[in-house]
């Protein structure tokens, strides 16, 4: 794909923003009491068999985004992850077609159906809007019709392109995500959805463009954006829970999800009750962030003469993190893949680069472990996507790690959590400008660590640490060099009132290049950020599991 709507992140971000923050928690995320208030008869013992009453086993927790507002007491303050109790649809309850429990009422055809028209659909707007995009060779780029999609078909005559990296990193993964899921929503479990954005990306590559096909696109739309439709579907049906069980939330829950993952409302809409079941979540442990301020480049080395300086002015900056499935919540399990992920999401006003980070992590297989009473964790294999874009120079990552996400408990109140990965996945790095003396593009193997703490200081404060270095090598289509690339984040949050916090946050960038016939180059970039910060869960996640006499 060579173009996508620059409105798409910028609506998801907006969404998610106006939903949380500005709605206001009292009165879009109130709980609704016990659940004996809410479904009478819930308590009752069951007199059916199993199967006939796991079919109508649906979720819907009082807690999950929301678990915030039921504060448990914990040495002084308040913890807000100990709640197990989910809300179960009884006898009096409709029926719903889709089961997520059994996989009745799923459907493969739909998905396979939609697909392709979504891909017809983009193509047709891709004609109008870029109407004069032209080939290296005088075709017009979205003119298919059968005859180019046979010739696709029969030469397979595949490439590495050199698109913007905004499109080919961020614009591929977003499309797969869209293609992900219409077949997640339509039942489908993660892994037959992977599948489904798989072919999608393929069927793109055959009959969507008239260029030739791209294998770093095949790879980031069918696998980046598998992760990222994965998070995306997670989190809006956590917002769909927050509106109440049935099939018609408030409205402004349903335009909040449709905003996060915008194939999930288009089955619901199409299909009505055959797909409005809410997905069990299960009531994870969760932590989100909406974060709104200023950030200033406090240095850059290294410019090349063609990349102006970066203005010394503070622009606007806008984030959301979501940590899903946090470890050590009782009776939580990670049985499906992204029980646990991670995601984040900042932009800046900046025209060109409005989308600075896209970050997502998740355990795709799994299992938790325990060290004493102070120490649960999970470890297993992760799959991740990475779209990190300072202002000099860009770096994305598709990526499978082994690794580790665990809580400690220091001391009476005192908690570090964090997550250590590594691994290997496909990367790119990339100049937005034309530098003569810089390798413009570069893509290959890509080893790559991660280390995340969060400090958690009671309800007080929160001391965030994270590095990323992603080695991208010559083992790939670029075979006369290699870059390695640093990107380095601190931040102190301190929570002033109720949900309401100010917080100081540091960046650092740094990219060395090592090219056969390129001069060695070494980059840095330096932020600073002054923000404003609405946390979900006043103890900052924390998760208590033990005993209050063990505390």
């Amino acid at each position: 794909m060579r173009s996508l709507s620059t409105s798409a992140p910028i609506l998801l971000l907006a969404a998610v923003v106006a939903h949380l923050v500005l709605a206001g928690p009292d009165s879009v995320f109130a709980t609704t009491g016990s659940v004996a208030e809410v479904l009478p008869g819930a308590g009752a013992a069951p007199t059916e068999p199993a199967p006939q009453r796991l079919n109508r086993l649906v979720t819907l927790d009082d807690v999950s985004l929301n678990n915030w507002k039921i504060l448990r007491s914990r040495s002084g303050y308040n913890v807000a992850q100990a709640d197990t109790v989910p809300l179960l649809y009884t006898d009096e309850a409709p029926q719903r077609n889709l089961s997520w429990e059994t996989g009745e009422g799923k459907s493969y055809l739909i998905p396979a159906l939609e697909i392709p028209a979504f891909i017809v659909l983009l193509n047709a707007f891709d004609r109008v809007a870029l109407h004069d995009k032209m080939t290296p060779e005088g075709k017009r780029t979205y003119a298919t019709n059968p005859s180019t999609f046979w010739h696709q078909l029969s030469h397979q005559d595949w490439t590495f392109d050199q698109d913007t990296f905004k499109v080919n990193q961020f614009g591929h993964p977003y499309e797969g995500a869209t293609m992900y899921g219409l077949a997640r929503s339509a039942g489908l479990n993660f892994w037959q959805s992977l599948a489904y954005s798989n072919v999608g990306s393929f069927l793109w590559e055959m009959g969507g463009e008239n260029s030739r096909p791209s294998s770093n696109d095949l790879i980031t739309t069918g696998n980046a954006g598998a992760l990222l439709g994965e998070a995306l579907f997670r989190m809006a049906d956590l917002v769909l829970e927050e509106g109440g069980r049935g099939s018609n939330p408030p409205l402004g829950h349903r335009l909040a999800a449709a905003a996060i993952s915008p194939p999930t409302a288009v089955n619901r809409l199409l299909f009505g009750k055959r797909f409005d079941t809410v997905f069990p979540n299960h009531s994870p442990a969760t932590l989100w962030l909406c974060r709104g301020g200023f950030s200033l480049d406090v240095h850059s080395k290294n410019l090349s003469a063609p990349v102006k300086e970066p203005s010394k002015e503070s622009i606007g900056v806008i984030e959301f993190s979501m940590a899903y499935g946090l470890p050590g919540k009782p009776g939580y399990g990670y049985r499906r893949p992204l029980d646990y992920f991670n995601f984040e999401i900042s932009t800046r006003a900046r025209q060109h680069n409005l989308v600075d980070t896209l970050t997502v992590r998740g355990l795709l297989k799994g299992t938790t472990y325990e060290v004493g009473r102070d120490y649960r964790g999970i470890w297993g294999l992760y799959g991740s996507y990475d779209y990190i874009s300072p202002y000099l120079f860009r770096v994305s990552s598709t990526a499978l790690s082994v690794g580790t996400t665990g809580q400690y408990w220091i001391g009476p109140g005192v908690a570090l959590q964090g997550s250590l990965l590594g691994g290997v996945g496909f990367g790119a790095t990339g100049l937005e400008s034309d530098v003569v003396e810089e390798r413009g593009y570069h893509y290959g193997a890509t080893p790559q660590v991660l280390l995340a703490t969060n400090f958690l200081f009671g309800d007080r404060a929160m001391v965030e640490l994270t590095g990323r270095y992603y080695y991208v090598s010559s083992l790939g289509p670029d075979h006369d060099g290699s870059e390695s690339v640093f990107n380095g984040h601190g931040g102190l949050t301190i929570r002033i009132h109720g949900s309401h916090a100010i917080g100081l946050q540091y960046s650092e960038s740094i990219r060395n290049t090592n090219y056969a016939n390129i001069p060695t180059k070494y980059r840095a970039e330096g932020t600073i950020s002054l923000v404003y910060t609405f946390i979900s869960d006043r103890a900052f996640g924390a998760v208590e599991w033990r005993e209050p006499g063990d505390r």
